[in-house]
């Protein structure tokens, strides 16, 4: 469903300005610093062009007002001496503005005042709306209407009865009158609310503004939304593009964000003003709304999508299936016996990780095609001993079999040979100084970690013909079928449901779903990762499971076990005491579920 611009309602525009109760407010300080205090404070609150009331005190300040101020703003110590204390003055202030919009000109002078008395005396900041006139008169005036944006100016500009001469009351007299000539000029623009004027100020275009009616029928639930541009193609045929694709748990309240301030991405700024329209679905929980968003940024490749478009160009490291095998980057698997072990994002992670395999065991490196019975020329790599030259016959088979085998064992079962075998590396480029060579070894080795947690991570689920599982949230039960790593289903059980029945329900209309080439899931990488973390979420309970959901313990590095496993071990001092403790535990292994297993949600 697409939803056009559309005349809008009154809640759509939000509160008319006729409607609003301003209170223009203006300080006068002994200064602009944060110690400084106040002297006098003056206000006027209007509605509808009309005066409603003003506030007018001198306050004493219990300091010297410096000469060059008393000058200035023509207040002295002894006119002050006998006036209230700040702290006297402030609630009858905070009464007089209350659900008010305040109005300044440089308003975060004289608000920052009010805020840090507030908090000085034990008041609550009321948070009200703020308007800065001088930020509404540079968006509204142009340059060769008025020379500064000083009150002065602006006061002579817009005729104003009172001018500023630097008393708190007679300012915001002033101030009053500046308001109204910016806001009949604004008027004319479009803003004709209190939402459009704080837009306005924050240099939020009308056009983009006027756009906001595209959210006045979208729901407030979870779902995705994509902004499309109508227009035709080379044939002259009508062509309709997905410029963004974007999810969100408030549908409403998200799209209207792109037609406000608080949107101030410059590429997102240019696709609002492009864009045609926006069009919605809504979903049954927010994992179904991300896993949606995933599916239709691949789909669609939108040209302002940044993130997940393009989830066919990660690579995967494979130990090869021949007599010698090696370590291959690829991009597909393929059911061809051999073993995988990833997915990186980009070929720089497989290659820093197969350095680390390389730094761990003496495997070939070459890409020839090696034949069991016949020799072929070596490479300096088996001279420097870094290969056992299987090029040369210089090991059978067999024996080089085993040095895959644990190459294999480090890849689906633990890593630590792989980071214990850099010890005697690390200790020489440290003895040596070669810091920066040492922290390259660490990064591998730390890549290399990170990528064993994510792979098993994936591949767990991967395995798995089906999961069914669910979480309670505001009172309902989310309920997904997941099957081989793919979102299949999704359905909500509301109070008074048998949540039993509902995933019955839900796995009899799931999406058939294919086993696909291990260790590959049957979901795009990034849509198996956002479902691993939903169902890793505390309180998420497992209705029913098909396989086997787990990973291995000594496959992930905890934080700071690193350096423990492949940083040397000093020696201890002759006769030192030792003490044994128990090696803190690598990531602790996922539990074993195998079978079929269910449990009652209550």
């Amino acid at each position: 469903m697409i939803s056009l611009p559309a005349q809008p309602t009154i809640d759509d525009l939000g509160t008319p300005l006729a409607h609003v109760t301003f209170c223009v407010v203006d300080l006068e300080t002994t200064g602009g610093g944060l110690d400084d205090r106040v002297t006098e404070i003056g206000a006027v609150t209007v509605r509808g062009g009309a005066v409603l009331g003003e506030f007018q005190t001198l306050v004493n300040p219990r300091t010297h007002i410096p000469p060059l101020i008393a000058v200035l703003t023509g207040i002295t110590d002894s006119m002050v001496a006998d006036a209230p204390r700040l702290s006297s003055v402030l609630p009858g202030f905070l009464e007089f503005s209350r659900r008010c919009v305040l109005v300044a000109h440089n308003a975060g002078f004289d608000i920052g005042f009010l805020k840090r008395a507030c908090a000085e005396f034990g008041y609550e900041w009321p948070n009200p709306t703020v308007i800065d006139t001088v930020s509404l008169a540079r968006q509204a005036l142009l340059r060769d209407e008025v020379r500064n944006h000083k009150l002065a100016t602006l006061a002579q500009y817009f005729r104003a009865a009172t001018a500023p001469d630097h008393r708190a009351l007679t300012d915001a007299r002033a101030t009053v009158t500046v308001l109204h000539g910016l806001l009949e000029r604004v008027g004319n623009l479009g803003v004709h609310t209190v939402e459009d004027l704080l837009e306005f100020t924050r240099r939020v275009s009308p056009q983009r503004r006027a756009k906001r009616t595209w959210a006045a029928d979208l729901p407030r639930t979870p779902g995705v939304y994509w902004f499309v541009a109508d227009g035709r193609d080379a044939a002259g045929r009508a062509r309709r593009q997905v410029l963004y694709v974007g999810k969100s748990r408030n549908l409403a309240a998200r799209v209207r964000s792109y037609f406000t301030a608080a949107e101030t991405r410059p590429r997102i700024d240019e696709m609002v003003r492009v864009s045609t329209g926006v069009e919605h679905l809504e979903c049954r929980t927010e994992l179904e709304a991300e896993v949606l968003e995933l599916r239709l940024i691949a789909a669609h490749a939108p040209r302002y999508n940044r993130r997940s478009k393009f989830p066919e160009r990660r690579v995967w490291l494979k130990l090869t299936r021949e007599p010698f095998p090696r370590l291959s980057i690829v991009r597909q698997c393929l059911d061809d016996g051999a073993d995988y072990f990833g997915p990186f994002s980009r070929r720089s992670g497989a290659e820093s990780v197969r350095a680390a395999l390389y730094d761990a065991f003496p495997i070939r490196q070459c890409t020839t095609r090696l034949s069991p019975r016949r020799p072929s020329s070596a490479c300096v790599l088996g001279e420097l001993g870094k290969c056992l030259a299987p090029c040369q016959l210089a090991i059978t088979p067999s024996q080089y079999g085993e040095l895959v085998d644990q190459v294999r064992a480090s890849l689906t079962t633990d890593i630590r040979p792989v980071l214990t075998a850099a010890q005697g590396r690390l200790a020489t480029l440290i003895q040596r100084e070669r810091f920066e060579d040492a922290a390259v070894v660490t990064a591998r080795l730390s890549g290399f970690a990170t990528s064993a947690l994510r792979h098993h991570r994936v591949a767990s689920l991967a395995r798995c013909p089906q999961i069914v599982a669910a979480y309670r949230q505001a009172g309902n039960w989310e309920i997904h079928v997941i099957r081989y790593g793919r979102l299949a289903a999704t359905a909500r059980a509301r109070p008074g449901d048998v949540p039993q029945a509902v995933a019955r329900a839900a796995i009899a209309a799931a999406e058939h779903v294919e086993a696909p080439v291990a260790p590959q899931p049957a979901a795009t990488i990034e849509e198996t990762e956002r479902i691993a973390a939903w169902l890793e979420r505390p309180g998420v309970r497992l209705i029913e499971i098909e396989g086997q959901w787990s990973w291995p313990l000594h496959i992930g590095l905890a934080d700071g076990e690193l350096a423990r496993h492949a940083l040397p071990r000093a020696a201890p001092a002759a006769g030192a005491e030792t003490s044994e403790r128990t090696p803190d535990p690598i990531v602790g292994e996922k539990p074993i579920l195998a079978g079929r297993a269910c449990r009652d949600l209550k």
